[in-house]
């Protein structure tokens, strides 16, 4: 019995300084909240071109690999998944397996470097976009906004771009991290029951622009609720990197909530998506932007700075909106009969003499010596959990 508990005293212990050891970080003195300013409006559909319009595209998904791993987190190999999406009508699938760079399993020059990043329990992922190598440091109980903000920007040095994965679900989001937290340039969106992503406003707000997705994060293609109920629709040439990544960060998409048709009925399932509702045109002109649908809506909804509804029609299929000079930014949103739900990606206040867009790509400033403080007592705690673990060694 002595040493069965001396046992698991070492192995609790261990595992509490294996995490510590994840705690170093640099403390962040974040820039304040600051809603979007300047004469300009920033269009994300400016580069609109209706010969390439739609492509659908799902981005997070999971599969089945090889490799040191003893558990998958799906049960289907790439080539098998990419068939399941190409049944629904989706022009563009990649494989974001955690940790892990898949490789396209038929066609080498459609490859994307993509992968979850992320062992957290909190569930603090990132998509890491256009990366060569996998980053794995990450802290195991990101409490701190500076720990998730170390994780973005140590990320972003290896990599074109981050998407911030599925907050709704993620363990410590919360409004006061989304006003502090950059390093970004997509939010995931419509991750959980609902359809508002005030998170994402949150975030907006306090000047953090960013794009939207909506993706599956799929691990179980034979389930009919956990594929084809969340996708992108991209107006861009091709499904190669190089012109997913010039649309991804121009902003020229929309993501899309998909209902669950037919309830388990696959052949309904796969009708039905070949239906779905879109977006015909959209942009801005002057100070007003416009949205027209190929079917009515319920009612399309004009959301703004905290999370506001600015404005909001009902059975229509097209929407007109002035922004205020008071309007830091403003996004759509159309409600469908048929529980179909489209997201605008925002339109943004910004100084066009200044920046050609409203992202804001500094680096937070360090605190210095908070952070000398902070790694110290990380430091000492390590070390004191260090001798605890020797003195179960050698005490007898």
């Amino acid at each position: 019995m002595k040493i069965l508990l001396k046992t698991i005293g070492v192995v609790a212990l261990s595992l509490l300084l294996f995490i510590l050891l994840t705690f170093f970080s640099p403390i962040y003195s974040f820039r304040k909240p600051q809603a979007f300013a300047g004469p300009d409006i920033f269009n994300p559909y400016g580069a609109l071109d209706t010969a390439w319009c739609w492509r659908r595209s799902v981005f997070h998904t999971h599969t089945r690999v090889k490799g040191p791993w003893p558990v998958n987190e799906c049960p289907e190999w790439p080539q098998q998944v990419y068939e399941d999406y190409a049944k629904f009508g989706y022009h563009i699938v990649t494989f974001s397996n955690h940790n892990e760079l898949t490789p396209h399993p038929f066609d080498s020059t459609l490859q994307v470097n993509v992968y979850e990043h992320g062992y957290n329990v909190f569930k603090f992922h990132k998509l890491v976009f256009g990366s060569n190598k996998v980053i794995h440091f990450d802290p195991m109980i990101p409490l701190l906004a500076s720990q998730k903000q170390f994780q973005l920007e140590y990320l972003g040095h290896s990599s074109d771009f981050i998407q911030m994965n599925h907050p709704y679900r993620t363990v410590g989001t919360c409004k006061d991290h989304m006003e502090k937290l950059s390093g970004y340039e997509i939010m995931e969106l419509d991750t959980g029951v609902s359809t508002q992503n005030e998170y994402w406003d949150w975030a907006l707000s306090a000047g953090h622009y960013s794009f939207g997705l909506a993706n599956d994060d799929l691990h179980h293609p034979e389930n009919p609720y956990n594929i084809a109920v969340r996708c992108n629709f991209l107006c861009t040439p091709s499904g190669r990197y190089a012109d997913i990544k010039r649309t991804l960060l121009g902003g020229c998409y929309y993501a899309m909530r998909v209902p669950n048709y037919g309830d388990g009925d696959w052949e309904e399932k796969y009708a039905r998506n070949k239906e779905l509702p879109y977006i015909t045109n959209i942009g801005l002109k002057e100070s007003t932007i416009y949205l027209a649908l190929s079917a009515p809506a319920d009612s399309i909804v004009v959301t703004g700075q905290d999370h506001t509804t600015l404005s909001s029609a009902a059975q229509c299929d097209s929407l007109a909106y002035t922004l205020k000079s008071t309007d830091p930014y403003a996004r759509l949103t159309a409600y469908f009969p048929g529980g179909e739900v489209i997201y605008s990606n925002p339109f943004a206040r910004y100084d066009a003499s200044v920046s050609d867009s409203p992202f804001n790509n500094e680096p937070q400033k360090i605190n210095i010596l908070l952070t000398i403080l902070y790694n110290l007592l990380i430091l000492a705690l390590c070390g004191g959990v260090a001798v605890l673990i020797r003195q179960l060694f050698v005490k007898g």
